[in-house]
């Protein structure tokens, strides 16, 4: 999820108490029976909560109906959050002792590293439940990344992000523009291309669409093709000094001062809008927004997007874990929800209803030949499995999402207020310094 990340990764029933309209609260059902080793008493049933940032696609895509007809006992309450960014200072305030603590919880790529190195007293060793049988079926960097350095596994998996375009093909044709997926590719086969395609298309936009929706996606895709961006392999902060860091920020700058966007920010109500009503033709697109685009698009705009390999043709934005907190109130029935959940049949049908790409290998191979009569019967199979194939294995830092919020906040002054990008990028790293302390 996703944030976002970035995976999201958004949107589901919301339960009890709630901060700023969207914090997540765990809801155990009064008539649950605990023993006090995280298990139930006498076979009643077992209410699992589940706290997730995004839309991860488990309860639209009625994997938790599934389990539940599976496991008469089991019944899931999903607790979610539109933003990860609002989401995880909550947990953290849970995970100190200020209250009560889904079963599951989702961790975003751009946390782990935290979990791992800083956290590792707060979450369960899934290992003590059995996760040695697990890890090895995992792409190894996903695995690894959620290992703490004397072998604990305190996450496993869910998606990853490889990267495409999805794109408007009716808008495109509107503006006199090829709509073929795979020309498209060969257009913008370099980010500059991108840019290029798309002052083509300001050029006779159709009325109240622009080209893309806005720059922070393209700077997270570029940023996604890095395998160093915001710490190195030391764990020092190097954004400030790396220069595809720097490159990407400019590139997406000029795309604002172009006026080649929509000047929509992610995830708020305005940029869902935007999907059904047309307001931009093109968006940076990891495979998790796939569903994302179905379900604000709707059924009205079947057929006209379409998907095509991103600039370069690889990167990575978002994928998630799913961990269990030690205040979990049902430790092992939530390990056997999530490992169900992760498991590559799971994974493989979330790719096909949702579009998030699995980080099984044998989910991979499973959903290679995927195609999507949403997205114009795109072989959507094909074109992530190619991005994940050519992806690096990124170097993770622990606080690498604040890092990218300050510059995404900094990105869209530029895109929105008209500030100038030297300005903002200063402004940036005035933002990180005061996040990181």
């Amino acid at each position: 999820m996703r944030t976002p990340n970035p995976r999201s990764r958004a949107l589901a029933a919301l339960c009890c108490a709630v901060l700023a309209g969207s914090v997540l609260t765990a809801c155990g059902s009064d008539d649950d029976s605990d023993n006090g080793s995280g298990g139930p008493s006498g076979g009643g049933q077992v209410t699992l909560s589940v706290g997730l940032f995004g839309s991860f696609g488990f309860e639209e895509a009625g994997l938790y109906k599934e389990y539940e007809a599976l496991h008469p006992n089991i019944k899931i309450k999903q607790n979610a959050t539109q933003k990860e960014e609002v989401y995880w200072p909550a947990l953290q305030t849970r995970l100190g002792g200020g209250g009560d603590l889904d079963d599951i919880q989702g961790v975003e790529v751009g946390r782990i590293v935290d979990v791992v190195s800083n956290q590792a007293d707060k979450w369960l060793d899934l290992n003590t439940l059995g996760a040695q049988s697990q890890t090895s079926e995992y792409l190894d960097w996903k695995a690894k990344a959620a290992t703490t350095k004397d072998g604990k596994v305190l996450g496993l998996g869910t998606d990853i992000g490889p990267m495409a375009i999805c794109y408007r093909s009716d808008l495109f044709q509107q503006a006199g523009l090829p709509t073929d997926r795979n020309e498209l590719a060969q257009r913008w086969s370099t980010w500059d291309g991108y840019l290029d395609v798309g002052r083509q298309f300001a050029a006779k936009a159709p009325k109240g669409s622009a080209y893309m929706d806005s720059v922070t996606g393209m700077y997270n895709a570029m940023i996604g093709q890095q395998q160093t961006f915001y710490y190195d392999a030391s764990g020092k902060l190097i954004y400030d000094q790396n220069p595809s860091v720097k490159a990407a920020f400019d590139t997406a700058a000029r795309a604002a001062q172009d006026g080649l966007s929509a000047k929509l920010v992610q995830f708020q109500t305005d940029w869902d809008q935007a999907f059904a009503k047309g307001g931009f033709a093109t968006i940076s697109c990891p495979s998790w927004m796939i569903g994302y685009i179905k379900e604000k698009a709707g059924d009205a705009t079947k057929g006209k997007w379409d998907v095509a390999a991103a600039p370069g043709a690889t990167g990575n934005w978002g994928g998630s874990y799913l961990a269990i907190p030690k205040g979990a109130k049902h430790a092992k029935e939530a390990y056997e929800l999530l490992t169900w959940l992760t498991a590559k049949e799971q994974q493989a049908k979330l790719f096909e209803k949702r579009g998030s790409f699995p980080s099984r290998t044998g989910a991979i191979s499973q959903v290679a030949g995927t195609t999507d009569a949403y997205f114009n019967n795109a072989p959507i199979g094909q074109i992530f499995s190619q991005a994940a194939q050519k992806m690096p294995v990124q170097t993770l830092g622990v606080r690498d999402n604040d890092v990218k919020v300050s510059i995404q906040n900094a990105l869209n002054s530029v895109e929105a207020q008209g500030v100038k990008p030297d300005d903002a990028w200063k402004d940036a790293k005035a933002s990180v310094k005061a996040a990181l302390g």
